[in-house]
């Protein structure tokens, strides 16, 4: 597969499966995975959008991810391995992928997303690589989906390692809350504001019925990271939360 190939301006689904090299038995699976409901809103002869696709590929991505660290690295430790999972699946580095092989440029998105840069937020892209990943394995299995993501799995995994960057706050806080708490927190969305094309996320993070911290993002998983990380200020223990995990609070 060319990932660094040059999208035109706009393809259809069938370019975008030539460009990337991915034969589709069933080509409507993968125009269904390009389909945001905004697109679906205003053209009624579109007959699904790509939520329950982005479901089904979420799934299938924290199993992919999974079982490829698993092997990958035969030492790392399990608290080292849910990190490492939660860095490669988190919204951002999704979203990279999907900027790698220019998925944005094939985004089925309603006039008032596409005019406001839908297919270069985050969230959007990251949803509709999950709802690739979803079509490619409803369309050629296990197998299909490990070759598509297994080159983006190791090139990133390399940059995370080399970096230090798995280290999440929500990962920090979790740990956090269950050596000191004996609880795993919880994520509470307090409000959602913003048109459709500019939604913005108010979290509260919950430990043991009390609130740690509250945050705001562009999707509930920025706002919830961004809660776990006001927590982490509030204690005190922003950036080495790890190392103070044996101190008494």
């Amino acid at each position: 597969m060319n990932q660094n190939s040059t999208p035109p301006r706009h393809e259809s689904a069938e370019d975008l499966s030539r460009r990337l090299g991915l034969k589709f038995n069933d080509i409507l699976l993968l125009n269904r995975a390009l389909t945001h409901r905004s697109y679906l809103n205003e053209h009624p002869d579109a007959l699904e959008d790509n939520e329950r696709l982005e479901f089904l590929g979420d799934a299938v991505l924290d199993f992919m991810v999974g079982a490829w660290l698993y092997n990958q690295y035969p030492e790392m430790s399990e608290g080292d391995l849910t990190r490492m999972r939660s860095a490669l699946v988190h919204t951002e580095k999704l979203a990279d992928f999907a900027r790698a092989i220019g998925l944005g440029n094939a985004m089925r998105l309603g006039r008032g997303e596409a005019q406001n840069g839908g297919n270069q937020r985050d969230a959007l892209l990251c949803d509709t690589f999950e709802a690739l990943i979803g079509a490619l394995y409803l369309d050629g299995g296990m197998e299909t989906v490990r070759g598509f993501i297994e080159p983006f799995l190791e090139e990133a995994a390399d940059d995370l390692l080399i970096n230090q960057k798995i280290d999440d706050p929500k990962s920090l806080f979790q740990e956090w809350a269950q050596a000191k708490l004996f609880c795993t927190p919880k994520y509470v969305t307090r409000n959602v504001s913003g048109p459709d094309h500019c939604r913005e996320f108010e979290v509260e993070v919950i430990v043991n019925g009390e609130s740690y911290g509250c945050g705001k993002g562009a999707s509930k998983q920025a706002a919830a990271k961004s809660a776990a990380q006001d927590a982490l200020n509030r204690l005190g223990i922003a950036g080495n939360a790890r190392e103070n995990l044996g101190k008494g609070f």
